[in-house]
């Protein structure tokens, strides 16, 4: 058995209790206790103490846990007792669409394709010859109109013209010389016949003077004599002869001449009518670049002209469509179009044929570049170069398709028929197009009624109510 003694070291070592616990308990302790229950109290407090402790950790466990329980409990409980709320069964979704019927027949679409005006025949007049402008065309200004052979403008005139006349002048004075040597050449012809005719009479002469010679009736002096007068006589008529060439030579000298100044007078010619340009077409001018009072050299630069009698149209047709007009009937070239030209409220309309086709094919391009070249551009407002227009080709015509909206067609190859208020799926191909909408080929029937509402999840049995139709 432990002794008072032996526990008060650890009385001593125990954990002292706070002041203010102190202060309470020795107010709650009466002073005149007995000294008995004062030594109880003194070994007795630190297990109180303790029993305290281990009191109140326990109620900080055990009360949220019981809240806890409190609450699950609760909750159980009102779901438990939760009146049931009546269900409304699931309607199936319905969908407003817009149809359109089902017809087929005979389509020629016309391919709505954009373009750019084009000058199909341009020139840049520049000044043939140099000098001062004296006049010109009222129409030689940006946006002028001028006419077929109507002057341009004029240069001054003088010094070609004298240069002109000086021509002509040497040519007459060759001509004239020309007739001169001509006729000493008729002269001299002349002299050549009398100079034969007398050789032949001095060879007669001395035919019958040989015989007389040997017989003895005239000396060898006489023949001597008659040879003598035969060699003058071949002499003169060589003479002639050699005086005839040499006229003759001056004469194709001088017509060598005279065709040299021929030439020299026709372009003199040339140089005075090139002082006045004309207008080779009726035409719009631009770029001008003379006017009255300057001086212009050779080659300078006057205007542009553009034909506008010849305005053409410059269009892009895809490779699709360009094989399919290729394989048509009517193929390309020839082939009528319709251009229009959207001004104001009202498009001015132009008939055009298509002349022929691009030279190059360019992958910038995205196809076919076409040319079509317009009947009558000048008609009403003249069609000028560069406009933005609008080009209706007539397609091939197509036998037994149905023209759909392009809504109508799903995934390149679908369109949903309205049967019983529900979808079903139909494949179709497209065989071509018509402004927004497609002409198509497939599993359809006349009349059906096909959707051409855009819907996010079109599929086969999907509840559809038709508020719109289009077309009947």
């Amino acid at each position: 058995m432990t002794s008072p003694a032996s526990i008060k070291p650890d009385l001593k070592e125990a954990p002292q209790p706070s002041a203010d616990r102190e202060r309470i308990m020795q107010f709650d302790r009466p002073d005149h206790a007995p000294a008995d229950d004062q030594h109880r109290s003194a070994h007795g407090e630190p297990r109180r103490s303790l029993a305290m402790r281990m009191m109140r950790g326990f109620l900080q466990v055990l009360l949220p846990v019981a809240v806890i329980a409190a609450g699950l409990g609760t909750h159980q409980y009102l779901k438990a007792t939760k009146p049931e709320t009546p269900t409304r069964k699931a309607r199936p979704a319905v969908f407003a669409i817009s149809t359109v019927p089902v017809r087929f027949g005979n389509v020629q679409p016309q391919l709505r394709l954009y373009g750019n005006t084009i000058a199909g025949r341009q020139v840049e007049i520049r000044s043939l010859v140099a000098g001062q402008v004296v006049s010109t065309n009222d129409g030689v200004r940006d946006g002028g109109r001028i006419d077929k052979d109507e002057a341009i403008l004029t240069i001054d005139p003088f010094n070609f013209r004298a240069d002109l006349q000086e021509t002509r002048a040497q040519a007459a004075e060759a001509a004239a010389r020309i007739r001169e040597f001509e006729a000493s050449l008729a002269v001299e012809r002349g002299n050549l016949k009398y100079a034969r005719e007398q050789q032949q009479l001095a060879e007669t002469d001395l035919q019958r003077a040989e015989p007389l010679a040997k017989r003895g009736a005239v000396t060898e002096r006489t023949v001597d004599d008659r040879r003598l007068i035969l060699n003058q006589r071949r002499q003169a008529v060589a003479q002639s002869e050699n005086n005839i060439a040499v006229w003759q030579a001056r004469i194709a000298q001088q017509k060598a001449a005279l065709d040299r100044l021929k030439t020299a007078e026709q372009r003199a010619e040339q140089r005075l009518a090139e002082t006045r340009l004309v207008a080779p077409f009726n035409a719009y001018v631009t770029d001008v670049g003379a006017q009255v009072g300057r001086m212009v050299g050779v080659n300078d630069r006057v205007a542009t002209l553009i034909d506008r009698d010849w305005i053409e149209v410059i269009f892009t047709v895809t490779d699709r469509q360009f094989g399919r007009l290729v394989k048509g009937a009517d193929g390309i070239e020839g082939r009528k179009v319709q251009v229009r030209w959207n001004v104001g409220e009202t498009p001015l309309v132009y008939d055009a044929v298509i002349d022929r086709i691009g030279a190059n094919v360019t992958s910038t391009a995205g196809g076919v570049q076409l040319y079509a070249r317009i009947a009558n551009p000048a008609a009403g407002v003249g069609l000028r170069p560069g406009a933005f227009v609008e080009v209706m080709v007539p397609d091939n015509e197509f036998s037994d398709v149905a023209r759909l909206p392009s809504t109508a067609v799903f995934d390149g190859d679908t369109v949903y028929a309205i049967k019983d208020g529900k979808l079903e799926a139909r494949k179709v191909a497209i065989v071509s197009t018509a402004d927004s909408d497609v002409l198509v080929r497939g599993d359809l029937v006349e009349g059906e009624k096909i959707m051409t509402t855009r819907l996010s999840l079109p599929g086969a049995g999907v509840r559809v109510r038709e508020v719109a139709r289009h077309g009947g």
